[in-house]
């Protein structure tokens, strides 16, 4: 039988130095905020996620709305947009592309930090003519 720090003795003293300090930094480490587990989750589906087609249904102040299909399932989702888009652009098309996590399709996105899966149209220049319902031109 070992005598000293390396018997029995000693392993327990270790175990509980070892628990001690998993408890102590548990208390005293600075919580995540819902905004730093949105980004890390972002950051997740745009490192990790496949690219589908999806359909803007709308924007409702910073929230988009949307949907696209994965294996069959229709998804509905929608994202803060707070902080990764200021003004959203006005010429925005129905169509979008949208990251997910291959082993939860719920879990999605259009935009992140280094992603975007918003398409812009580019707007009508000036020179361009557009023409109205009754067929007369007008100047753009």
């Amino acid at each position: 039988m070992a005598t000293g720090w390396f018997g029995v003795p000693g392993v327990a003293l270790g175990i509980a130095l070892c628990a001690v300090g998993w408890l102590a930094w548990r208390k005293w480490r600075r919580p995540l905020t819902a905004e730093e587990r949105e980004r890390r989750r972002r950051l997740q589906i745009e490192a990790e996620g496949r690219v589908c087609d999806g359909v803007l249904i709308e924007f409702r102040g910073p929230v988009v709305y949307y949907r696209y299909q994965v294996s069959g399932a229709e998804y509905l989702a929608s994202q803060d947009l707070t902080g990764l888009l200021h003004d959203p652009p006005a010429h925005l098309t129905g169509h979008a592309s949208v990251k997910y996590l291959p082993e939860n399709p719920a879990n999605s996105i259009v935009l992140s930090e280094h992603w975007s899966g918003l398409h812009q149209i580019p707007p009508p220049s000036g020179d361009e003519k557009t023409r109205c319902s009754r067929g007369s031109e007008i100047q753009g």
